[in-house]
């Protein structure tokens, strides 16, 4: 019998510059998750939720819009359990571009590239990991994208690792 051990997501020694991780989760948006998240988040833009208005907008062709914020989240949501599923910290976020649409029955699918992997120079057990970060549609129509820069473990921090536990009846 072999145990398989509670792993996820790679460690700093894992990524090296200009490789591309294709996430390996799509997601498809129902108004269920549109209207949840406007709600969630205070947002009164009625494109993200009122079809009758909605129709009046030059934009979306009339249909309801899927909040920019829900595309951003889950995009990242999506790059996770590749590119920070250990990570201790986001460093820092620039350049998000919206550069597509999404509406309600799009499925979001997420790629990223590594850009720079180096030492910590205050913390010598993680590194830092900077990233190119997009969202594409069911037709490969790039949604968002953005660089974003978090810190990563190394395998010898023992961080992210070992933590599940020993069962008291073996």
């Amino acid at each position: 019998m072999a145990i398989h051990e509670a792993v996820l997501g790679n460690f700093f020694e894992d990524f090296v510059v200009g490789d591309v991780y294709q996430h390996p989760f799509g997601r498809t948006i129902n108004e269920a998750d549109s209207t949840w998240f406007t709600l969630l988040t205070c947002n009164t833009n009625q494109n993200h939720f009122n079809a009758h208005l909605a129709q009046s907008n030059p934009i979306t062709n009339g249909r309801i819009i899927v909040n920019s914020g829900l595309t951003v989240a889950l995009v990242l949501g999506l790059s996770v359990i590749d590119m920070s599923q250990n990570a201790i910290a986001n460093l820092g976020w620039t350049d998000i571009r919206l550069t597509h649409p999404i509406y309600i029955g799009d499925t979001v699918y997420a790629e990223s590239t590594v850009l720079e992997v180096r030492e910590s120079s205050s913390r010598p057990e993680v590194g830092i990991l900077t990233m190119r970060t997009r969202g594409l549609n069911q037709d490969g129509a790039e949604l968002v994208s953005w660089l974003r820069t978090v810190m990563i473990p190394k395998r010898t921090s023992g961080i992210g690792q070992n933590y599940f536990p020993v069962p008291a009846n073996s």
